[in-house]
């Protein structure tokens, strides 16, 4: 059964099951009259030859520019021509999908004056898996999304390049084989299809999405730590985390209790009285970036079922107002937070690893992980790997989106840049799954080691995954298609799920 997109109802789930699992969408009758009628409002407009922003007059720093009715028609094409200016490789099509429903879902406010046709194409391309290819960069996150979105509307036009049924056509060739009749672009049309922050929008939805679900999984990775080293797990009762008050580590700590419980390991004799940082504070840590996670759901829902256009058409009131609801500071500030959040846990990770491989500190497991050492290096370098991704996490927490770079002749005079931060955050995602795969590998292998004992319901789980795609390391072999297999485990949610099944859905 198709989702039905009234503009207000979108959450970071729902665009993840519409563009990663091509569920399909229908819009909401209402919504659809609400498009009606802004776009009655705009006929009126263009009709009494009022003046209005990006419809008879030149955009940018030619909005002083009027332009006469005959080139009010063909403007539009030529907006979407001259902003089509990316460069890069294509973005993946989940990333355009989603901004594509962002879009749609800005239109159904009714605000935007496009005609309903644009609207509905751009819909039947959604449903039918026509994707636009989209250059990776060219955007500075104001005025909209401007390079990347014009490479949608060259597609909804029949020109540019879509993937379709998994080769990249021709726009019009996609769309004449999905059964989809191209646009040609009227007044207001064009502007409309491009003026918001649709991309970093729905890319970071995605980004919400897998942020979640890898704090999930670096809570795992740390109970299987946590379990081999029998840590003192005085450190996550609940009463210590309610009397500070945070709800983040209050859940962290839920999370990491019940995946340890039934511990034979944890039942063992001999253990400190303070474990190191690295042992002792996950709540602290991981609690704060689930509760910074908090703050950028919230911010980016609020992107996707508002109006980010300009001008803004309120037809009540019979109103046109110009300002910049295009501006993606707001997703910008949230995304760095995500990253920096991001990096700051895989650090912890990495400690956590090194503790792992340390003889001095991993309470008598051997060096490196390994019964030959001297012979072997055992898990020694995927330490290195680890620490390199820190520092390369590190390097990309630094801010963007204080990076305003003029465009326009300073017209545009302050830009957010929040696609080099989405786009950033991405990659901190991605370097950050395989740190935490390597920690649960080494995990893993110290759980060998600890046997005949049995760890938790909860950590034999996320082990059988783990050892499905990789073996006990009994010799030294080379570790890389290891790593790389385990991290694509850790972001298929596989482990998550097998662990939930063993003990209940974590928050």
């Amino acid at each position: 059964m198709a989702f039905v997109l009234d503009g207000r109802n979108l959450t970071i789930e729902k665009v993840v099951e519409i563009a990663r699992f091509g569920e399909k969408i229908e819009i909401h009758p209402e919504a659809l009259e609400r498009i009606k009628r802004c776009r009655r409002l705009v006929e009126e407009k263009i009709e009494k030859r009022e003046i209005m922003y990006g419809i008879n007059t030149g955009i940018g720093e030619l909005s002083e520019v009027i332009l006469t009715q005959e080139q009010v028609e063909r403007f539009q094409k030529y907006v979407i021509y001259s902003h089509a200016a990316g460069y890069g490789k294509p973005l993946p099509e989940d990333i355009v999908r989603a901004a594509m429903l962002s879009r749609i879902a800005c239109h159904c406010q009714g605000h935007s004056g496009l005609r309903p046709e644009v609207v509905e194409t751009l819909k039947e391309m959604l449903n039918r898996g026509v994707t636009p290819v989209v250059c990776e960069k060219g955007s500075v996150g104001a005025c909209g999304d401007l390079s990347p979105m014009s490479q949608i509307a060259l597609v909804v036009m029949g020109e540019g390049e879509a993937f379709y049924q998994g080769e990249r056509l021709p726009g019009a060739e996609a769309l004449r084989r999905a059964g989809i009749k191209p646009q040609v672009l009227q007044a207001r049309d064009g502007l409309a299809l491009i003026n918001g922050s649709n991309v970093i929008t729905g890319l970071g939805a995605l980004e919400v999405y897998d942020a979640h679900r890898w704090l999930k999984n670096s809570e795992i990775a740390a109970a299987m730590t946590l379990e081999v080293l029998n840590a003192n797990m005085k450190a996550y009762d609940e009463r210590l985390h309610r009397v500070r008050g945070y709800q983040g580590a209050i859940e962290c700590a839920a999370n990491i209790r019940r995946i340890t419980a039934n511990s034979e390991l944890l039942a063992q004799s001999g253990k400190k009285v303070q474990d190191a940082y690295s042992l002792r504070s996950t709540p602290q840590v991981v609690g704060a970036a689930r509760d910074a996670l908090r703050w950028v759901r919230q911010m980016i829902e609020i992107e996707l079922n508002g109006c980010a256009d300009n001008p803004v058409f309120l037809p009540e009131e019979d109103l046109v107002l110009t300002g910049a609801n295009f501006q993606g500071t707001p997703q910008a500030l949230a995304l760095e937070l995500l990253g920096m959040a991001i990096t700051t846990v895989s650090v912890l990770s990495e400690r956590r690893i090194n503790r792992l491989m340390n003889p001095n500190l991993n309470r008598g497991l051997p060096a490196f992980l390994t019964k030959g050492a001297g012979m072997f290096s055992g898990l020694m370098l995927t330490q290195y790997t680890a620490g390199a991704l820190v520092c390369e996490n590190r390097v990309l927490s630094h801010p963007a989106a204080t990076g305003s770079i003029p465009a326009a002749a300073d017209q545009e005079d302050f830009v957010s840049m929040g696609m080099t931060t989405a786009l950033k955050t991405k990659q901190i995602i991605d370097n950050s799954q395989a740190i935490i795969a390597i920690e649960m590998m080494a995990a893993a292998q110290a759980l060998d080691f600890r046997r005949p004992l049995r760890a938790s319901p909860g950590v034999e789980a996320a082990y059988e995954v783990i050892r499905k795609y990789v073996a006990f390391l009994d010799e030294d072999r080379p570790l890389f298609d290891d790593i790389n297999r385990l991290k694509e485990v850790v972001a298929s949610g596989e482990i998550i799920e097998a662990v939930e099944r063993a003990v209940g859905e974590l928050i």
